[in-house]
């Protein structure tokens, strides 16, 4: 860096109404710049606007050469488009389905294979299933995610130039995302990260255009590019779960600027802080939030056919989806009917038999020794219970149909016993009931043989219905819920699933429903029992909460191990990636890992910024002003914009315990491109391209300068260019799935041995 006198020294400046708050580098775009031609030629040559077209007309043909090669290849299904295939093919045939990601992205997956003549009918069941043999037009549904991955190239390099960097920074920048492996391999095949990827470019394109009109505040401009962030926002959100990141990263953003604005030294009333608060809630919460909702309206409109995702939701809202099972066969149930009992999680029916429990348990606990009662995981007449009253009931009626909150019997139908719970220790778990039956015609024990009918979300005088009426059965005396869980009892119960008396009566894994009714005393066909078959009815915002909350927790339930699965501490220095597709006959393979020149380069870059800000820090507390003022707002205001997009979506994976993958790094590696082009320039000009924001119509001007890079600039970045492509091209037939790699060539591909590539010969 050079030192400071060979800075301009800037000119001091009065403070005004319109540009108070914000006495940083940017002042306007249209200044006449301090002799420009006094700089290099290289960079007066690439200054110009057609130079600065051209370059990104370069970069962009060369993104959709890269990511459009050979696309058709390989012809099978890859890695996760058994899920993002599949869930296209679901939008076309209207199925149902559950997915723990927003539907925006899926939408247009559904959409472009629509577009290209898909019918939906191949099920993506496979890894390595055949497209060509089952005719399925599958390039055109991954030219979807290769356009938005080519144009993801020319955002980031507008991105570089809005913010005031050269165009040979901008170039930079732009090629570590032009030539990453990773990226190209992700922008080929029907997965998400590259609509993700491409919204969350955009939206921080947006909102620099947004934050570089601030004197310009409440213009019709100025609102445009707000209302356009919170749009590209919401997409990016709507794309993946992880999109969520991109949302809190301008929330940051704009703490940050609201905080600034209500400085007082500023000159500003509470009236205007609070205008521009409205202003920024309506642009990036309300409207995100609105087109957010959006997705989903459009994803339940036309999901309206009963598909494999159904189980995973309420009855209620199954019952909207024509052909689902509940909607075509619930049935009310009516006191007497002969029913099968069933565990919703854990689908065993509650069973007895008339074997006993044993005297005594292996730790010495005694045992009631009564009847047992499991949880059997096939149909068997001893899962039979008929439902007894409490109450005098009507000859005929609705009052002989079961209700929310009635009070009730189970008799076990085979060897007539009642269903009964008590205060003695279940066999697994001694701080739970054990479960057991009594003699019907024994009245000593009556009390212990009710239960109250507790139906999920249920009213009084809600029918209880089969299928679709989930219940607790809570013991009227103790207060417990009969509950099961996946441990298996011993020999002595034939190593059924223990049923016991959970004492939170509310637990949300004690719920059951009916199975089917196997006989009954009505003079009603079952078959015509209150059959529906038009859909029902379900608000939106109901199904909305229903879905949302049911993506949160099947998110953070995916903690099962895979064999690729990694450590966000490894993803920025490639200790290993993802295996995608192999081929045996032929040793092709798809092995997701980014270009280690790229990704090296990103990590150094923001190592030195991170040096860089700590050592300005500290020797201001020296009261040393080792970079000038405006270069110094450059480095916190633009760079540190782009380090609090990278750390903002990378270091919550740190908190996370589910399965995480190296893909997920993928949005912070765009950022800590940005952010390693910002430390270029800082490195290699002594000046910055000053000032960059558009002048208000009482902003003070400041004296102007131009970045220049010199003949170094365009050398260091070919220079680079060229090694980055040379890794591209070498770890090619890794990404591109071809061509095939003799034992050897793998090996020589495998730059670190954590690399778990297929086909590599053994080492003798």
């Amino acid at each position: 860096m050079a030192s400071p006198g060979k800075i301009r020294n800037r000119k001091p400046i009065g403070t005004s109404r319109s540009d108070s708050y914000d006495q940083d580098d940017e002042d306007h775009v249209n200044a006449v710049y301090q002799r420009p031609t006094a700089r290099s030629a290289f960079e007066q040559a690439l200054d110009t606007p057609k130079a600065s077209a051209a370059v990104v007309g370069v970069l962009t043909a060369l993104a959709f050469a890269l990511r459009f090669y050979k696309i058709n290849h390989p012809d099978q299904v890859v890695f996760d488009e058994v899920h993002f295939g599949k869930f296209a093919s679901y939008y076309i045939l209207r199925q149902y389905y559950f997915d723990v990601h927003p539907p925006f992205a899926k939408l247009l997956f559904g959409l472009a294979g629509w577009f290209v003549g898909f019918d939906g009918h191949f099920s993506f069941d496979n890894i390595g299933d055949s497209y060509t043999e089952n005719h399925v037009p599958y390039v055109g549904m991954r030219a979807l995610p290769a356009i938005l991955g080519s144009l993801t190239v020319p955002v980031v390099y507008a991105i570089m130039k809005e913010t005031g960097h050269s165009t040979i920074v901008a170039a930079f920048s732009a090629c570590i995302v032009l030539f990453d492996n990773a990226h190209v391999a992700q922008s080929r095949l029907i997965l998400l990260d590259a609509t993700l990827i491409f919204f969350m470019a955009l939206t921080i394109y947006s909102y620099i255009r947004f934050r570089k009109l601030r004197y310009w505040e409440f213009s019709v401009e100025w609102w445009s590019w707000l209302i356009a962030t919170g749009f590209f926002m919401a997409c990016a959100w709507g794309s993946k779960v992880n999109g969520i990141l991109t949302v809190l990263t301008i929330g940051f953003a704009v703490l940050i600027d609201l905080w600034d604005i209500l400085d007082i030294k500023k000159g500003h009333t509470l009236e205007h802080f609070w205008k521009h608060f409205l202003a920024r809630a309506l642009g990036l919460i309300v409207v995100p939030f609105i087109i957010y909702l959006s997705f989903f309206y459009v994803h339940f409109a036309v999901l309206t056919y009963s598909g494999p995702g159904d189980s995973f939701m309420s009855p209620a809202f199954q019952e909207t989806l024509i052909g689902n099972e509940l909607l075509m066969h619930s049935q009310e149930l009516r006191y007497y009917d002969v029913i099968t009992l069933k565990h919703r999680d854990t689908k065993v029916f509650l069973h007895s038999h008339p074997d006993r429990y044993p005297l005594q348990y292996e730790d010495g606990r005694i045992s009631s020794q009564g009847q047992q009662v499991t949880g059997y995981g096939y149909e068997d007449a001893n899962n039979h219970w008929q439902i007894i009253p409490t109450k005098a009931l009507p000859e005929a009626g609705r009052g002989r149909v079961v209700q929310h909150e009635d009070v009730i019997q189970l008799l076990h139908v085979n060897t007539q016993t009642l269903l009964l719970t008590h205060d003695v220790a279940s066999p697994l778990m001694p701080t739970n009931q054990e479960f057991t039956t009594w003699p019907k015609d024994d009245h000593s024990r009556h009390n212990d043989t009710l239960f109250y009918l507790d139906l999920i979300d249920g009213n009084a005088g809600d029918t209880w219905k089969s299928k679709s009426g989930h219940f607790r059965l809570v013991h009227v005396p103790t207060k417990v819920s009969m509950w099961t869980h996946a441990k298996q009892l011993p020999d002595w119960a034939f190593k059924q699933q223990e049923i016991n008396g959970n004492k939170n009566s509310a637990e949300k894994s004690a719920t059951w429903y009916v199975d089917e009714i196997v006989s009954t005393d009505s003079n009603l066909d079952l078959a015509e029992i209150n059959t529906p078959k038009e859909p029902k009815r379900l608000g939106f915002f109901r199904k909305f909460a229903e879905l949302q909350l049911l993506m949160l927790q099947h998110n953070a339930g995916l903690t099962a191990s895979h064999p690729y699965a990694s450590a966000p501490i490894n993803w920025p220095f490639l200790i290993s990636g993802i295996s995608f597709w192999t081929e045996n006959d032929t040793q092709k393979q798809i092995y997701l890992i980014g270009n280690a020149i790229g990704w090296a380069t990103c990590v150094i870059l923001i190592a030195i910024y991170v040096g860089i800000i700590s050592a300005d820090v500290v020797a201001r507390r020296r009261d040393i002003e080792a970079i000038p003022e405006h270069i110094r707002n450059r480095l916190w205001n633009s760079a540190g914009f782009f380090f609090l997009i990278w750390a903002v979506h990378y270091l919550p994976f740190f908190l996370m315990s589910r399965q995480l993958f190296i893909h997920h790094y993928l949005p912070s590696h765009l950022a800590s491109a940005l952010l390693a082009g910002s430390v270029l320039s800082f490195i290699l000009s002594d000046t910055i391209n000053f000032p960059i924001s558009v002048a208000g119509r009482r902003t003070h001007m400041r004296p102007s300068e131009y970045a220049d890079l010199g003949a170094k600039g365009p050398i260091v970045v070919g220079i680079f260019a060229a090694i980055m492509f040379a890794m591209f091209v070498f770890i090619a037939p890794l990404t591109y799935g071809t061509p095939g790699l003799d034992g050897d060539a793998v090996n020589s591909k495998r730059l670190l041995s954590s690399w778990t590539l297929h086909f590599a010969a053994k080492n003798t």
